[in-house]
């Protein structure tokens, strides 16, 4: 059986081969696929330690929250509290002193606002924003 097929076009005769169709990913394309895949997981993998440090952030407003909880709590007593809990979490990219106390009707609120850098490649590197506010009632 002849393996190509022969199509008569305008008097021409038009001869294809079995390779008209070519299926898959060039090598190119695959290399260009593991190269992204490559970028996104280094990324993930120089964040993380930014995020964990913020839940560490965060677990440390809500346990002083809590700490507080129901009485008429003193700034000065959750400012304490919050430095005792950062040196025992070991948070350094944020102080205690940056957190933001304030008295309302409705109770305490602490709120703290920091950006995180993350060496990515070279000299480029990838910023965080957080921000987190926590109400003591």
């Amino acid at each position: 059986m002849e393996q190509s097929m022969n199509r008569s076009v305008s008097g021409r005769r038009v001869t294809r081969g079995p390779r008209h169709r070519q299926r898959g990913m060039t090598f190119i394309g695959v290399l260009i696929i593991f190269a992204l895949v490559g970028v996104i997981g280094l990324a993930g993998l120089r964040l993380a330690p930014v995020y964990l440090n913020y839940m560490k952030v965060a677990r440390s407003l809500d346990v002083t929250a809590a700490e507080f909880k129901g009485e008429n709590p003193d700034v000065g007593g959750i400012r304490r509290s919050l430095e005792k809990h950062w040196q025992i979490e070991d948070i350094d990219e944020v102080s205690a002193k940056d957190v933001e106390i304030t008295k309302a009707d409705d109770g305490v609120s602490l709120h703290v606002v920091y950006d995180q850098p993350a060496p990515f490649i070279s000299n480029i590197s990838l910023s965080v924003h957080f921000d987190k506010t926590v109400k003591v009632q």
